[in-house]
């Protein structure tokens, strides 16, 4: 994929790409006319010796210090190893990539003041594969996160570490910029804080986390219809009318997809009619669509708010330079605002942590539904020989573990705020908190999704000769291909691990 940055078109899509390593990625030709354009503002304000926060002053509460012209290059340096203050695992090398390119985007728009340089190291990093250790702690989200960028930027002048060289090996920022043969910037004046100021490590961890909670929701509509089937469940509920009188755009959406996954079953039409004693299907099973089409809403509002920041300038002070759209304005200027703070970002990937817990809940209680006896009408914990073997019981003890941690993580961070900075910060988003928790969300809802595919496959093959629908039977053979039907217990773990990791193969398997 062919990435061109301009500040305003990057896409989820494109971070994904990125991330993997799988883009090329270079600056639009306009974007570097724009930079040099708030370059040569930053400049003459740094030459007039006007005070200008974040040019010649100090930072936070002590905007107010002015400093001399001879040390704002220290000064610029100094407020990078000062805010490099993260501790923590670092964030993953997936994550780093996504945090340059989401960098570079914001800078390349010309609202931050920097020079080409600067952004054309940065694009470097991500060329020549030099990762930065990049801690994922530190961060209250305003005046963005801080301390993640602070780290980030450390490389650039040569400081902190790297993951470069062959086998990605860690490193000072010195060895691998050289090994890279690539040199440190010197910042100047405004550089230092226009590499910090942003939102962009909450939105990298975050926008990853949401195309992973896309897919899994995909695949919660999968395994929720091979356990409708696999407990011989009524499609009746799925009827087209019964979602459009309610009017959810997500519940229609998955009532659509259940029945193309349920259709032409002949184990439905085994049991219609007199033959059926089912008056009524437990709710996991017939309230699917309104459960899963509310975590489609939700996650299309996330999507929506990550889409708009990806391409948010989030810098403080912005420079506007003259035109370039900005005709609202009397003058050219450079002005402080607030465009760093995390709460939009915040509050959606809260959202995102909720929305993946309840995928988790219900998919564990279907799952439930398939391992008891009093409920299936199969072999206990679906095993033929119950008592020498346990089946899949502890994989439902496992599905209800992490769903339980999961409703740990669903508390919202961006509800709660810690003023810093000697009060001046007195209002925070506590973004890259709720990014983190999102993620550990949607990793621990990977693996229950993956639980349930493979109870369900597992109580589907009790069902034979008759066949599910055709998605479904579509789902059942792609998983086969991985994890075979457990006759004598094993080691359960390694199947589920198996099937999280066809996850993408498996829900692909059904488009058709």
């Amino acid at each position: 994929m062919h990435i061109v940055l301009d500040g305003t078109r990057l896409t989820l899509e494109q971070l994904q790409a990125a991330c993997e390593g799988r883009a090329q990625v270079e600056i639009a030709p306009g974007a570097r006319e724009r930079l040099r354009e708030a370059r040569r503002l930053v400049d003459r304000i740094a030459e007039s010796g006007v005070p200008t926060y974040g040019i010649n002053t100090g930072f936070g509460t002590l905007a107010e210090v002015s400093i001399p012209k001879n040390e704002l290059r220290r000064l610029q340096r100094n407020l990078i190893l000062s805010h490099a203050a993260g501790t923590g695992r670092p964030m993953s090398q997936r994550e780093v990539r996504a945090l340059i390119v989401l960098r570079a985007n914001v800078l390349s728009r010309g609202l931050s003041g920097v020079r080409e340089e600067v952004l054309d190291l940065l694009l470097e990093l991500y060329r020549r594969s030099v990762l930065p250790v990049v801690p994922e702690k530190g961060s209250v989200g305003a005046s963005g996160d801080l301390a993640p960028l602070a780290h980030l930027a450390l490389v650039l002048i040569g400081e902190g570490e790297a993951f470069a060289g062959p086998g990605g090996a860690r490193m000072s920022g010195a060895a691998a910029l050289s090994g890279a043969g690539l040199s440190p910037l010197v910042l100047e004046a405004k550089e230092g804080l226009a590499l910090v100021n942003g939102t962009q490590a909450m939105q990298a961890v975050g926008g990853l986390a949401l195309v992973e909670a896309e897919l899994i929701a995909e695949a919660a509509d999968v395994a929720a219809a091979m356990t409708i089937e696999a407990l011989m469940g009524s499609h009746k509920p799925f009827l087209p009318a019964i979602h459009r009188v309610r009017g959810h755009r997500g519940q229609s959406e998955v009532a659509a997809h259940l029945r193309k996954l349920l259709a032409n079953s002949e184990i439905n039409a085994s049991h219609q009619g007199h033959s059926c004693e089912k008056v009524q299907d437990p709710y996991s099973l017939r309230c699917a669509p309104q459960v899963h089409g509310a975590v489609r809403d939700s996650l299309r509002f996330v999507r929506e708010t990550l889409s708009i920041e990806l391409n948010a300038a989030t810098d403080n002070p912005l420079v506007f330079a003259r035109g370039h759209g900005h005709d609202d304005l009397p003058e050219e200027l450079i002005v402080s605002g607030g465009n760093f703070h995390g709460q939009p970002i915040s509050q959606a990937l809260d959202f995102l942590a909720i929305a993946l817990t309840q995928l988790q809940t219900i998919s564990e209680r279907r799952v439930e539904q398939l391992v008891n006896p009093a409920l299936s009408g199969l072999h206990a914990f679906l095993t033929q020989n119950s008592g020498l073997n346990s089946g899949f019981m502890i994989a439902q003890v496992t599905s209800a573990a992490l769903a339980s941690e999961s409703k740990i993580y669903a508390h919202p961070a961006c509800v709660d705020t810690i003023p810093s900075s000697a009060g001046r910060e007195d209002h925070v988003s506590m973004g890259m908190a709720a990014a983190l928790k999102a993620r550990t969300v949607v990793e621990n809802a990977r693996t229950v999704v993956a639980i349930e595919l493979l109870v369900a496959a597992q109580a589907l093959d009790a069902r034979a000769p008759l066949q599910a629908g055709e998605g479904v039977c579509a789902a059942h053979a792609a998983l086969r291909k991985h994890v075979p039907h457990m006759d004598e217990d094993r080691e359960l773990h390694k199947d589920i691990s198996a099937v999280s990791a066809a996850l993408d193969e498996i829900v692909a398997a059904t488009r058709g």
